[in-house]
């Protein structure tokens, strides 16, 4: 189950009728391939409508153990919440919220009472993966989340499969259960696409996919022996019945609105 090829096929999302669908309907039985693995997390968000994840990230450093937790929430296309904030009772009232409903963004940082709202950013026009090299090429989500999150790593695992996962020793290492769903466990020797300060030979990461609908489950970072961070999905569920105020927000009295 071991593989050293660059997996490419981010952006190479199948369409018919004009419509971009799943490749992978499911995983046959058994453990699949790094490449028939990466293929089906690729297409993780086009597998259900709404999805409620609740992502629980433990970082270790020299102020100790950190804990935060990232709660999503989505409706596609474009509806989409994440609460990020610290775990604690110190850490009531200190969360940031990101929220868009696919033409506006807004984001609200209750620490400081500052707000921000502002039309979706446009995506890099004449990206058409057909045209380029497979490298060279992005994942175009249904529902944009935050970037550089966890949010967006787990429910649009694909750039990080192809960017990072792809350029390490990577191997299919087993199975395990991950709330309450069964996840394939991916094992990934020194990736090159990494932050400079674990850019070396001891760095390794552990990531899990959820094997009914190929999303993110855990990932685990380690530099040789010590564990620097995991980041856990401690609550998943998908097509759930979402309120109809799930999405609907208003700046409190107060807040300050940078732009």
């Amino acid at each position: 189950m071991a593989s050293t090829s660059l997996w490419d096929r981010a952006a190479l999302v199948p369409v018919k009728a004009g419509v971009a669908r799943a490749e992978v309907t499911a995983l046959p039985a058994g453990l699949p391939t790094v490449e028939e693995l990466f293929t089906f997390a690729r297409d993780a968000e086009r597998r259900f409508e709404t999805l409620l994840m609740r992502i629980e990230e433990r970082t270790f450093g020299a102020r100790g153990e950190q804990v935060e937790t990232m709660d999503v929430a989505i409706r596609h296309p474009g509806h989409a919440r994440v609460v990020t904030g610290r775990a604690g009772g110190q850490a009531a009232g200190r969360h940031e919220l990101w929220i868009s409903d696919g033409e506006i963004v807004r984001t609200f940082s209750a620490a400081h009472k500052l707000g921000t709202s502002r039309p979706v950013r446009n995506r890099v026009r004449g990206l058409d993966p057909w045209e380029y090299p497979g490298r060279s090429t992005v994942y175009d989500p249904i529902t944009p989340l935050p970037m550089e999150t966890l949010a967006e790593l787990f429910v649009h695992p694909a750039g990080y499969c192809q960017n990072v996962l792809a350029t390490g020793d990577c191997w299919v290492a087993g199975t395990e259960k991950i709330a309450g769903r069964e996840a394939i466990v991916v094992e990934c020797l020194h990736p090159r696409a990494v932050e400079r300060e674990v850019d070396r030979p001891d760095y390794a990461v552990q990531v899990a996919f959820d094997r009914l609908d190929g999303f993110i489950t855990r990932m685990v970072e380690s530099v040789g022996s010590d564990v620097t961070r995991i980041a856990e999905v401690v609550h998943v569920d998908p097509d759930a019945a979402l309120p109809p105020t799930t999405f609907d927000f208003e700046f409190p009295e107060g807040t300050t609105i940078l732009y």
